[in-house]
């Protein structure tokens, strides 16, 4: 798919900063739309086919990361935060909330579009592939007291009233990966490998902060420990699995 079939949509409060990255990517080629907050944004993502936005942190009525959440329970869509939070965990934080990548500002435009180019190419790549691919999900897993329907994305608590719980797109990916390799050591290295395809550059300390996320979410005080942490070695998904 070339770059003008491509649209982009450009959340900046700013309005230098937004009409800089609208012209810069109209030059190279894209769609653009722009908002300035996030209700601009929810009404241009209603009547537009958007395919990546290009999303401030700092909006003034909303909060980016709450939005990256959002919008990741809501969609596939390409999402890049762009924002002049240059700390580590924030960077951690963008990402585990559903964010594709982050760049801070001031931002150096050909790096961003380097990054736009390469996140639409893996998109379009994991689009073609996915069919093959999620063909061995559409099951349900069954492990310590807990449903896992994989082609839904949906994970509930079994009990006498269903509890469903919600899952941003890499506590999902690393979740599946804990289902598919049951009672196995699977070291960091592995667990990066399995999240990785539409993040750039995961680290050790992503695989923990998700890990942290789903203990918080899923081990409760009555139900069993599932995710053992094998100092040294990695973490291991402590419970047998069976599906339906």
């Amino acid at each position: 798919m070339t770059a003008s079939a491509h649209r982009i949509l450009v959340v900046e409060d700013d309005p230098v900063t937004q009409l800089r990255h609208a012209g810069y990517f109209e030059q190279a080629g894209y769609q653009v739309t722009t908002a300035s907050n996030a209700a601009q944004m929810t009404m241009q993502l209603s009547r537009n086919n958007i395919d990546l936005v290009l999303l401030d942190v700092n909006l003034p009525d909303a909060d980016g990361m709450m939005l990256t959440r959002q919008l990741r329970a809501q969609s596939t869509l390409g999402i890049i935060l762009v924002t002049g939070r240059s700390e580590a965990v924030d960077k951690i934080v963008g990402l585990e909330m559903g964010a594709d990548d982050y760049v801070t500002k001031p931002v150096e435009m050909r790096e961003l579009l380097v990054r736009v180019k390469n996140l639409l190419w893996r998109m379009s790549l994991q689009q073609r592939n996915g069919n093959q691919a999620d063909a061995p999900q559409h099951h349900i897993a069954e492990f310590g007291g807990w449903s896992f329907d994989l082609g839904s994305r949906q994970l509930w608590r079994d009990g006498a009233s269903r509890q469903d719980v919600n899952l941003t797109k890499a506590e999902y990916e690393l979740l599946c990966a804990f289902v598919h390799h049951p009672q196995q050591v699977l070291a960091r290295e592995r667990l990066i490998s399995l999240i990785s395809k539409r993040v750039d550059a995961p680290n050790d300390r992503t695989i923990d902060v998700l890990v942290r996320r789903l203990r918080s979410k899923m081990e409760l005080a009555d139900s069993p420990k599932l995710f053992v942490t094998v100092h040294g070695e990695g973490y291991l998904f402590g419970t047998a699995v069976s599906s339906r």
